[in-house]
């Protein structure tokens, strides 16, 4: 399948579902993060030194890249900005999308995924201004890097086990953000402990947890269990 996976900022794909997106690549799909913005200013970081922090990241996971350009700490749920994402959508003929949940403290992440939701509607538009074929992508799924002091509760966990390692290596490739800076360093450490708790959820020994607005639609009983 083509996924698109949906970041407000550089690394946000990563700490929400570092090892799904590892596990994605290695069972042969099409992966593409997409970074809305550049992530920038941070303490320790530059828009040169993210850039280069988030295609090591990429490498680490095995899958592509690409960068929008959006205003970072100013993301805004408008018309072109949905636009950009529905032509992006097109672009890369996503039928699966990830954006990040939509209860957040952080706006960008709120405004990310407003975006993303009507971007794939208007993506299937025909007779619109929106550059490339229409293309209404089957899924939309959230996934949790948020900001606020509480406990997901997903719609379903998915096992990462085997992927974990991955992904704590994914997120550190991003040293500006989790080595260099002391408030963020214990970041790694527990999404390791989140990582175990989900998978205890469903018997594995990682997973990752994801929220979905519409009802899912297992095709036998054993999928479910």
């Amino acid at each position: 399948m083509n996924i698109a996976i949906f970041g407000p900022h550089p690394d946000d794909q990563e700490l929400g579902m570092g090892g799904t997106i590892a596990k994605l690549a290695s069972e042969g799909h099409r992966v593409v993060l997409v970074d809305m913005t550049n992530g920038e200013p941070t303490p320790h970081g530059s828009i040169e030194i993210r850039a280069r922090e988030a295609a090591a990241a990429a490498r680490i996971l095995g899958v592509e890249r690409v960068q929008m350009g959006l205003p970072n700490r100013a993301l805004t749920h408008d018309l072109p900005s949905r636009h950009a994402v529905a032509a992006l959508i097109r672009e890369l003929r996503a039928e699966i999308l990830f954006a990040p949940h939509p209860v957040d403290a952080h706006p960008d992440h709120v405004a990310a995924a407003s975006i993303i939701r009507d971007a794939r509607f208007d993506a299937r538009l025909v007779k619109s201004d929106i550059r490339g074929e229409p293309i209404h992508p089957r899924r939309l799924f959230h996934y949790y890097a948020v900001h606020l002091r509480s406990v997901p509760a997903p719609s379903f966990v998915l096992d990462t086990s085997g992927h974990a390692a991955t992904k704590r290596r994914a997120i550190l490739a991003y040293e500006s953000q989790f080595v260099m800076n002391p408030t963020n360093t214990s970041i790694p450490d527990w999404l390791d402990a989140s990582g175990t708790y989900f998978g205890s959820r469903i018997g594995t020994a990682s997973g990752e947890p994801f929220y979905c607005e519409e009802v899912l639609s297992p095709r036998d009983f054993t999928a479910l269990c």
